[in-house]
């Protein structure tokens, strides 16, 4: 099964796509995590991206479609796979198309921009292997210690406040189409993800599992 997680920034797509990769045994495929890496790598595209993330804008399609494209080509995609922040914007759901990718289902996260502040100043990420984590809701072990390489977990610059108001706007603005997008193709499944994280998890298995 091919899926797409929509929602804003910090409304769970992460930790949602780890309970449906387990469940359907297919690889999350983050677009924010390899545009990390490849930041972090400094490579030709991450150090051409890393302007933008810093200042929490959207990194332009091509440079998106490319590190996406070159992942999904890999084996472990060939069964199936869950998009986690791709794509964000109309154009970008279009060049899925256009490339012969079927998307088979969208799941769309909805969480207030109260709440969704609040949640991603508790947010860590580790600086190594790009796990997150949560003060409130998914703290670490150890306290600043990923659980599951042992790095270092920090407040991430686009996690902090201010950023974070503008990832919202950009949001709204440009990503929230998708939502009637997918809406007209009959593939979107809602899920409110107000709730505590078992009762989203839930609501998001019903969703994945709900016939067409």
């Amino acid at each position: 099964m091919k899926l797409i997680l929509l929602g804003a920034p910090g409304a769970g797509k992460g930790t949602q796509a780890e309970v449906i990769c387990q469940r359907l045994n297919i690889p999350a495929v983050s677009t924010g995590n390899l545009l990390r890496e490849a930041v972090k790598n400094q490579t030709e595209l991450g150090k051409a991206a890393q302007s933008y993330m810093e200042k929490g804008e959207l990194v332009p399609d091509e440079l998106v479609i490319r590190m996406l494209q070159a992942r999904l080509e890999e084996a472990d995609c060939a069964q199936g796979f869950i998009l986690d922040g791709f794509p964000r914007t109309v154009p970008q759901a279009e060049a899925l198309e256009q490339l012969g990718i079927r998307i088979d289902r969208v799941i769309d996260l909805e969480v207030s921009d109260e709440e969704i502040t609040q949640r991603m100043s508790g947010r860590r990420v580790c600086e190594s292997c790009g796990a997150s984590y949560h003060l409130a809701f998914k703290p670490t072990r150890a306290a600043g210690v990923c659980d599951k390489c042992g790095g270092k977990t920090v407040l991430r610059k686009d996690d902090q406040p201010e950023t974070v108001q503008e990832r919202l706007r950009i949001y709204h603005r440009q990503t929230e189409p998708l939502i009637d997008y997918y809406r007209k193709q009959n593939k979107l499944y809602t899920v409110n993800g107000h709730s505590d994280l078992a009762v989203t998890t839930a609501r998001t298995l019903e969703a994945l599992e709900a016939q067409a």
